[in-house]
């Protein structure tokens, strides 16, 4: 589940830096209801055994990303979201370097949002997309 307490940025980020996220590399750059952006630095603890980026780690930002959108999509007391399905493709291998993430809203419902995310590397080419479907949840 993801509760997001502060839509300050500052205060949002920090938030994202315990547990596992403070592995990914990641550093939001932008974070609302209707965008959520951010770059990766990557290195060699993302790699896999063959010395690309991990698959995991473009599904983990994905989620993330999605997640902090959604929760700040379904701001309030008593609510949350929780991600449901995560669809990732990965279409490039990279090694290393900086990529950049964007996570746009397709649907914003009552009860459940997809939000879309694109991973690419400085030049624009894309190397993973996933669409993330959330739950709304009221307690």
């Amino acid at each position: 589940m993801t509760e997001v307490m502060s839509t300050n940025l500052d205060d949002l980020a920090r938030s994202l830096e315990v547990g596992f996220n403070r592995t990914l590399g990641f550093t939001l750059q932008e974070a609302s209801a209707s965008r959520v952006s951010a770059t990766l630095e990557l290195s060699d603890e993302h790699q896999q055994p063959f010395g690309l980026v991990h698959g995991g780690l473009y599904c983990a930002v994905v989620e993330t990303l999605a997640s902090v959108g959604g929760a700040l999509a379904w701001t309030g007391s008593g609510r949350t979201v929780v991600g449901v399905n995560n669809n990732t493709d990965f279409i490039r291998g990279v090694a290393g370097g900086k990529l950049f993430a964007e996570a746009l809203p397709i649907h914003s419902g009552r009860t459940q949002q997809l939000w879309e995310v694109v991973i690419t590397d400085p030049n624009g080419k894309l190397i993973a997309k996933g669409a993330v479907r959330l739950a709304n949840l009221e307690s």
